[in-house]
Order: structure tokens, then C-alpha cells, then sequence
């Protein structure tokens, strides 16, 4: 059978794709951006990932999000990540957490086995535990701003937690990181002005579309991708 990684081998040389096959990333949140994160990392070739959401696919993220499928709507997503991973790589390693994550059951998972973290949830206390048990076992980690009320993917930019601009939830993760001495944070974040859109009822939502979140999820796929070979 033809090698499924033949192409990215032409770019990144075979010695690296072996590299990558031995690593094991951990990737919270499957939304719109985190789902095309593990497409990214997956279909590169890395060998190892542990996904965690406890979140059910539900219509409203057809519009964004890569497993969100009229036939996967109700399911769990990171049971349909799992299906989804391995059709495009069988021999993936994969390990799954159904669960929200919070500093709570954050001892429930192998932080010291990691070779890179990717925070992808939208939650600002869970955001700032991943950043302290990133610190605690000195590993890798990038951080996804938000990208809710925006539309313009070409203004993402790759950057330092404490260089980055209008993103409300960087200016928030900002004020969070100093009061903890979190002197560095590698981030994506976006420098488009957020839309002022209207609620949904009394809920109050972000707006969101096909073509922003995956810009973001495949920048920081391209990241981890890059630093796991000292690229």
C-alpha cells in the first residue's frame, strides 16, 4: 500500500516522520478550533494523541466544526474524533477523556508523559491550569484565543501571551498569568476587532462561521508540528 505519509515525507524528511510517530500530544477541546487541530496533527503524522471534551455534537456546530455531521449530531465528540483519527491513520495511538477538564480532575491525566500540550477550551479556569501543569512537568504548550465574532482569518498571528492585542480573552489570560508568574505563553490569537452581533434570546453566544476557527486550529497544528522537530 502506498505510504499515507509519502508527501509530507518529501518535506519533512523520513527521520522526522519516524520523530513524529513517537510523539504524543495532548489536545483539550474538540470544538471548531481544536478539532482541526488534531486534523492537522494527525494527518502530518504524529502517533500519538489524547483528546478531551465532554461535550455532545449539536447542530449549532455544523457551521464549524470538522466531526459536526448530521449523522454524528447527539454523539460524543471525542468518541467521533476517536472513528474520525483512525480512518485516516489505523495505527494512530489514541487515548480519550469524556470529561470536562478543571483543576479538580486535572491529576487524572499523565501531564508527564506528554511531549506537547495544546489548550483549545474556552473555559478561563481551565485554560490557566493547563499553563500550570505545563510549568509544574516543563512541557510545551501553545494557547487558543478566541476566535467568537470574528471573520477575517487572515489576522491571526502567532505570538507571546504578553505581546498580544484587542483579543478580549488574551487581555483576560494576561491579567490570570501575572497574578501566577507565568512569565511566557506561546499563543494564537487574532487581531480583528470583534463584531457586535445579537444574542440568541437571553443567551448570550459568539458568532461564528465556516472559514475563522480552522484557520486557527490548523496555525497552531502547524506550531506543535514545527517545534516537536525543531523545525
Amino acid at each position: 500500500m502506498e505510504d499515507i505519509f509519502q508527501r509530507t515525507e518529501m518535506l519533512l524528511g523520513k527521520a522526522n516522520i519516524n520523530l513524529l510517530k513517537n510523539k504524543r500530544v495532548a489536545v483539550f477541546g474538540l470544538g471548531g478550533v481544536g478539532g482541526y487541530i488534531c486534523e492537522g496533527l494527525v494527518r502530518a503524522g504524529l502517533g500519538n494523541i489524547d483528546i478531551c471534551d465532554n461535550d455532545i455534537i449539536s447542530p449549532s456546530n455544523l457551521n464549524r466544526q470538522i466531526i459536526a455531521l448530521q449523522s454524528t449530531i447527539w454523539k460524543n465528540k471525542t468518541d467521533v474524533m476517536e472513528k474520525h483519527l483512525l480512518d485516516i491513520n489505523p495505527d494512530l495511538v489514541i487515548n480519550k477523556y469524556n470529561i470536562f477538564f478543571s483543576p479538580k480532575i486535572s491529576s487524572l491525566f499523565p501531564f508527564d508523559k506528554y511531549d506537547y500540550i495544546v489548550d483549545a477550551v474556552d473555559n478561563v479556569t481551565a485554560k490557566i491550569e493547563l499553563v500550570l501543569r505545563a510549568k509544574e512537568f516543563n512541557k510545551p504548550i501553545i494557547s487558543c484565543m478566541g476566535t467568537g465574532n470574528k471573520l477575517n482569518p487572515t489576522l491571526f498571528k502567532v505570538s507571546d501571551i504578553y505581546k498580544t492585542s484587542v483579543c478580549p480573552l488574551a487581555k483576560v489570560m494576561r491579567k490570570e498569568l501575572r497574578k501566577r508568574e507565568i512569565e511566557s505563553l506561546k499563543v494564537v490569537y487574532s487581531e480583528e476587532e470583534p463584531i457586535k452581533v445579537n444574542s440568541i434570546g437571553e443567551k448570550i453566544v459568539p458568532g461564528s462561521i465556516s472559514f475563522v476557527p480552522p484557520v486557527e486550529g490548523l496555525i497552531v497544528a502547524s506550531e506543535v508540528i514545527k517545534d516537536l522537530i525543531n523545525l
